[in-house]
């Protein structure tokens, strides 16, 4: 493999992508496919397979830091796991019987509901009002206390179980199809309907995210290696020598962020983004 140093510039892109994604629990394959498909001009199959690989290093990162700071429910991520981890692999697969623009139509479509999904669950009066009921809720009864290295304790209840299910397996399956989906669909379970707090919901779910996502990217490297275009696997590496190294060093930068900045912006101005990248990606399938 020949290394293309045009792509230099996808080290600082990824450290800032995964130091967002890390700060917001907002997968970063969500930002990665657009570019990899839109600037790079990747086949959306290997775009997705790419940005999966990608994500997998930054959210390894991720985890490592969380873990640290003691902020992951472990028990509630091996329950949303022993769903989401099959789905991951069905959606992998049936990827395959997809068209590269259906693909594209599918990705940009969902990546402008889950900007919408996030701009109504994460504006600042609504944190303020969910931080609120979560104390008030916590005082009075809760299922489960997690204690952080610092000595904070967080008291909260996962309600909806069955619900909680059902997007951990239809996040799962988004994520083998089209690499997005999981982290944000399970973020707004845990923060916007359960009231979890914040810092521990988006640890679990980057901890439920890392595991899904080895799972899926591992399936498509496989196919990316074993691809009867021998150029498809050098695309690959000409882009992830770049990015992983990036992701690594985002995933640490990540938590630190998200325990000192207020991250009501970063969201509005993440769903923003969503909706003008999937608008876009629809209209260069109609030109």
């Amino acid at each position: 493999m020949e290394l293309d140093l045009a792509n230099w510039y996808l080290f600082p892109a990824s450290i800032a992508i995964a130091t967002i994604a890390m700060t917001s629990g907002i997968g970063g394959a969500v930002f990665f496919s657009p570019l990899f498909i839109i600037v790079l001009k990747l086949e959306p199959s290997v775009a997705i397979g790419t940005a999966l690989i990608t994500e997998f290093f930054g959210f390894s990162s991720g985890v490592i830091a969380y873990w640290r700071r003691r902020l992951i429910d472990v028990r509630l991520g091996r329950r949303l796991l022993a769903i989401s981890v099959p789905a991951a692999i069905v959606g992998t697969l049936i990827s395959d019987f997809f068209s590269a623009d259906l693909l594209k139509g599918i990705f940009a479509v969902g990546i402008m509901l889950i900007g919408w999904q996030i701009y109504r669950s994460h504006r600042s009066e609504i944190i303020e009002a969910l931080n609120g009921e979560i104390a008030k809720d916590a005082e009075e009864q809760h299922e489960s206390t997690l204690v952080d290295a610092t000595g904070r304790e967080f008291r909260y209840t996962v309600c909806d179980k069955p619900l909680g299910m059902a997007l951990a397996g239809i996040g799962g399956m988004f994520v083998g199809m089209i690499s997005v989906g999981l982290a944000e669909l399970q973020e707004y379970h845990l923060v916007a309907r359960c009231r979890v707090p914040s810092p521990v919901a988006v640890g679990t779910s980057i901890f439920v995210v890392v595991v899904t996502v080895f799972v899926a990217s591992a399936s498509h490297l496989f196919a990316f290696a074993t691809s009867a275009d021998a150029g498809v696997l050098d695309q690959v590496l000409n882009v992830v020598v770049f990015t992983i190294p990036g992701v690594v060093i985002g995933g640490q930068i990540g938590p630190f962020v998200q325990a000192r900045v207020e991250p009501d912006t970063i969201k509005v101005a993440i769903s923003v983004l969503f909706a003008l990248v999937g608008i876009f990606m629809l209209a260069t399938l109609v030109a």
